[in-house]
Parts: C-alpha cells; sequence; structure tokens
C-alpha cells in the first residue's frame, strides 16, 4: 500500500509492502539480504568527503538514496544503484527531494532534568516580577497542599529591573507548597520560606564552599536564592519522583527529542531526576526502555564525578555499552555561569567589581583535582568538565596538559560550554586535542547582556566557535538543555547568524565568529560522535554505520540563513525505524 503523509511543508511518500515475503536480491554475484528500507529521492548530505580520506577541504559527498538493514546502513548512492536492494517487504520512503542529514547529536543535555521541565511549571518568557508571580500563584493553585513545585527555567535578565526574585515575593501566593525552581541555567535556585524551613536553612545557615547564599543586605537574612554548590543545601530535602513519574518524563523527552531529529544525546550528569537518587537509577529506566521497545534516542552518559569508583570498580572504561546506552565518563563543575556571576574569571565582572566568580570544590585547591584526574584517566574513564570563565577554562586546560603525556588527544579531554576565554588559550585547545563541547544558542541568548558582565573586549573571546575551529580544536555542538531548546535547527541558526535573541544585532554579534552551514552541521554530528569516541558509529550516513538520519523541510544550504530557525523536522529514523513524522 502507499500512504501520502502531508507533512511539515512537504509530501513524504511511505510505502510499505506486505511482511513475510522473500526479501533476497541480487547484487551482482553476490546474494544479499534486502533493505529493511529504503529512502529514495533526497538530497543526503551524508557528512563524508568525495573520494579517500578526509582531507580538511574535500568536497562533502551528496547522494540520492539510502539503504538500510539490521539498524545500520547497508550502502548509499543514487536511486536507480539502491533499487538492487529492494524487496517484497522493504519500507519505501520517498524524500521527494528533500535535505536528509545525519542525525542531530546533542553533545550536552541534562536529560531528565529537561524532560521533567516539560511536565512542570515553565518561568522561561516570564515578562517581569508580577508575571512571574501570577504564573507561580496559578500553578499553585492546581497542586494538592504539600505538592512540590519544581521546574522554573526563570531569567531575571530578561525583566525591566533585572533583579533577582526572592521567596518574599512567592510565599503568599505559595502558603501550603514546597517551591524549589531554577534559573534557567541552572546555577540559582529560589525556595520559598516552606522549603528554607524544610530544610533547617536559617539566617544562621554557614554559606557551602563553591556556592553562595544570596542575602538581605540589611537584615542578612536568606532570600530564597541559592547558587552552585549551596544548592545543595535545599536539594537534599527535595523528594525523589517516583517510578511512575520517572517514566512519564523520560517518555516525554524521548518525544520531545525525537521530534526535532536529535537522535542521540550524551546526557551530562546522569542521575538527576533518578528515582534512586544516583545514575543506576537512570540506566535502568532506560534499559527498561530499551527492552520494552520504546527507547527512541541513543544515551551516551557522564555520572558525577565523585561517583567515578563505581565505573571503575565494574571495570568501565570509555565507550562501553551497546548501541543505545554508553558508559565511561564522568562530569565534574570547574565553576558555575555568567549569567549568576559565579564564573570563575580573572577579572572582576564589570558590574560587580568586588566579585571574579569562584571556582568549585573540587579546585579549592586545584592540584585536588589533578591529583583526581589522573587516578580516572589511568583507567580508561573520559574526563568532561563545565568550565565557562576563563580562569576555570585555563586550570582545566593545565591540568589536561599536565597528566595528557606524550599523547594527550588520545585522551579526548572535554570542556563543556569553553565560553569565555584568553586569546592564548584557543591554541592550548588545538595542540592538545581539547573538546570544546559548547552550545551556540548561550551565545545569541546571553549575547542580550554578556557585555554587562564582562565588557566588550572579554566578550570579543567569548561563544567563539570560529577560533577554535582555526586553533585545530576538536568542536561538539549541543543545547545544554533545559537550559535551551533541544532544537538543533536553532543552534544551527545561531552559529550561522549569531544574531541576538533581542534582535539588536541582526548581522551578527561579533560576526567574525559565525560558521558556515555545513561547519556547523559537521559540529552537531561528527563533533559530537568523535567527543563520545562514537565517530565509527554515528555521525554521517555511511556504509556500515548506524541508520539515525533527519528529512527536513526545507534545504540548510540554499535556504536563506535567517529562515534556519524555521527550518522543520519531517522525518526522524533511529537504527532504520521512523520514530517521528511531523504533523
Amino acid at each position: 500500500m502507499v500512504v501520502a503523509v502531508a507533512v511539515a511543508m512537504v509530501a513524504v511518500v511511505v510505502v510499505i509492502y506486505p511482511s513475510g515475503a522473500q526479501r533476497g536480491v541480487s547484487r551482482g554475484e553476490e546474494s544479499v539480504r534486502g533493505a529493511d528500507l529504503l529512502l529514495v529521492n533526497g538530497k543526503i548530505w551524508t557528512g563524508e568527503p568525495e573520494g579517500s580520506g578526509f582531507e580538511a577541504k574535500a568536497p562533502t559527498r551528496y547522494a540520492e538514496a539510502v539503504a538500510v538493514a539490521g539498524g545500520r546502513i547497508l550502502d548509499v548512492g543514487t536511486t536507480g544503484e539502491m533499487e538492487k536492494y529492494r524487496g517484497s517487504a522493504t519500507e519505501m520512503i520517498d524524500a521527494q527531494g528533500h535535505l536528509v542529514a545525519p542525525g542531530f547529536i546533542d553533545s550536552h543535555v541534562h536529560f531528565m532534568d529537561g524532560s521533567f521541565q516539560l511536565l512542570e511549571i515553565d518561568l522561561k518568557h516570564t515578562r517581569n516580577e508580577r508575571d512571574f508571580v501570577e504564573r507561580i500563584a496559578e500553578k499553585a493553585k492546581a497542586l494538592a497542599p504539600g505538592r512540590w513545585m519544581l521546574g522554573g527555567d526563570w531569567d531575571e535578565e530578561a525583566w525591566p529591573d533585572a533583579k533577582l526574585p526572592t521567596r518574599w515575593m512567592i510565599d503568599g501566593a505559595t502558603p501550603n507548597n514546597p517551591v524549589w525552581i531554577s534559573r534557567y541555567d541552572g546555577h540559582a535556585a529560589l525556595a520559598n520560606s516552606v522549603v528554607l524551613k524544610l530544610a533547617g536553612v536559617t539566617k544562621e545557615t554557614a554559606t557551602p564552599a563553591g556556592g553562595v547564599i544570596v542575602r538581605d543586605s540589611e537584615t542578612g537574612e536568606p532570600t530564597g536564592v541559592f547558587k552552585d554548590a549551596a544548592q545543595s543545601l535545599i536539594e537534599r530535602v527535595v523528594p525523589p519522583p517516583s517510578e511512575a513519574e520517572a517514566v512519564e518524563a523520560l517518555k516525554a523527552g524521548l518525544a520531545e527529542a525525537a521530534r526535532h531529529g536529535v537522535t542521540s544525546v550524551e546526557d551530562m550528569n546522569v542521575g538527576s531526576g533518578s528515582p534512586d537518587g544516583d545514575f543506576t537509577g537512570i540506566i535502568r529506566l532506560l534499559k527498561k526502555a530499551q527492552r520494552e521497545g520504546w527507547l527512541t534516542c541513543r544515551f551516551w552518559a557522564a555520572i558525577p564525578i565523585a561517583e567515578w569508583k563505581k565505573l571503575a570498580d565494574a571495570g568501565l572504561s570509555h565507550n562501553m555499552g551497546d548501541g543505545f546506552i554508553q558508559l565511561g565518563a564522568v562530569k565534574a563543575f570547574a565553576d558555575g555561569s555568567l549569567g549568576s556571576r559565579t564564573a570563575w574569571m580573572y577579572a572582576p565582572f564589570d558590574d560587580d567589581p568586588a566579585n571574579s566568580g569562584l571556582p568549585m570544590p573540587i579546585l579549592q585547591p586545584p592540584t585536588q583535582f589533578e591529583v583526581l584526574a589522573r587516578q580516572i584517566d589511568a583507567v580508561g574513564i573520559q574526563i568532561s568538565t563545565h568550565a565557562i570563565g576563563d580562569r576555570a577554562i585555563r586550570t582545566m586546560l593545565d591540568t589536561y596538559e599536565a597528566i595528557g603525556g606524550a599523547d594527550p588527544r588520545a585522551h579526548r579531554f572535554r570542556i563543556e560550554h569553553a565560553q569565555h576565554l584568553r586569546p592564548e588559550d584557543f591554541t592550548r585547545f588545538g595542540r592538545l586535542g581539547v573538546i570544546a563541547s559548547m552550545q551556540p544558542y548561550h551565545a545569541i541568548d546571553d549575547g542580550r547582556w554578556a557585555e554587562k558582565r564582562i565588557g566588550r573586549e572579554r566578550a570579543r573571546t567569548s561563544y567563539a566557535w570560529r577560533s577554535m575551529l582555526r586553533a585545530g580544536a576538536p568542536l561538539a555542538f549541543g543545547t545544554d538543555w533545559p537550559v535551551a531548546p533541544l532544537n538543533p535547527l536553532l543552534g544551527l541558526y545561531a552559529a550561522v547568524t549569531r544574531a541576538t535573541l533581542d534582535g539588536k544585532h541582526p548581522e551578527g554579534w561579533f560576526p567574525e565568529e559565525k560558521l558556515t552551514v555545513e561547519e556547523a552541521l559537521r559540529a552537531y554530528t561528527q563533533g559530537s560522535a568523535y567527543a563520545a569516541f562514537e565517530e565509527k558509529e554515528k555521525g554521517a550516513i555511511a556504509p556500515g554505520k548506524l541508520a539515525d538520519f533527519v528529512v527536513l523541510s526545507a534545504d540548510l544550504f540554499s535556504s536563506p540563513p535567517e529562515e534556519i530557525k524555521d527550518v522543520r523536522v519531517v522525518l526522524t529514523i533511529v537504527g532504520g525505524k521512523v520514530v517521528y513524522r511531523g504533523e
């Protein structure tokens, strides 16, 4: 039968043949099995160069059709060439000339946090303090007494006065519910007075190392905002979700990933949102989804660095697992964020002259982290470190260079975010092969106010993707979801245009750091695969690789750059199976 599906401005014809028929076909003298799926008549950006080798300047190979068998790519070529793989049970997809690309690989997400947030209060687009309070009050009315209000994603920088919220603002609206809502970057959160009482936090509570308890300037009372390590004072009393709640959230997150063409994620600090309170609960949840057949996205999981011995004791090193769940990496935090003024900088913030940010406890002193990193690296576990400020980034580069030995590139050390660099440190990324795992959407979001924090000169070498590539650094792109939307097309738009969300830089905020569409697409596919030691399995449409790809509603290469953000995913295919059809 032939089913015509009208999807996102394009009709994709899916031809499904009856199952159970003979599928053997002839290829010369060799008898080969018919394909499970044939996608034909596409403009396929394979991600591979024409000819042999991977010369940097070799043009990318395009194709028209791809054959899939057993979850992997069988062959790539013209529609006519792939006809030989058609069997009586082969599923046919006619892409009708639309762009097909490798599935997007998001190099940095907090997947369960994002998944739960789909079900929780969303404060990202509140316009001012009043709007913020009104939305919280409305949500509280729908909650049973004693039920926690979680989620948030608020951003005070989007409000006219750009002041942090306080517990006193929301106490009147939430007398019967504990409230713990995060700032959009995850480096600060607001608790109401109910929560402070549950946690036993008072005026006398000491500030933890690596954190900030924001206090009233006159009384010294906690305002309810806790930054970075200080959030642990509250998080210890937040009840873990039930297994049923975790399943509901994971299903919502998987649907969101499929909708945006995300076929693999690199999940940072996996374990957040676990019914068991650590990463093992999430791994069990993912395995359950895999056994039951509803795991539609591949996971590379980095666990908190404090739990590294659990990997070592199990004999797990980098890139160990199966096609859907990979373990063998740890994630550490070197500092906080620019928005929360906790990024560790060499010079003070322009709008807070007494503050240069702060290192996390693991870097107090930095030699402590080097000793730990040596132990972890010695057993083959990959190390990934969040570092945003220039001083945090240089400290990480110093550590990686110290333990990298004669071939530092082989370790594939990662720095997550790598936002604000001193100019001389770009070359160190390239020389050491340190992976710059960056999130382009942050530039067009933070670019609205970053110069207020760090001035124009420091901003000039911030979110600097072109400088990274010029220095020879491996570049991997992601979103930091739920800090930013999971949609990779918004990230590609950001990388190509650098047009800030406030409309003030239509030609690009520091346009010299823009990327081409192809460079950005490589960072979102091959670059992210390389960052996880998975470049032989993913990141290109090539024989033998996993059959993960997307069909898009428009050609990214011929579309005006400003229209890339409006491109939609028509089909998402994971392991040769359609997991999303656009509406």
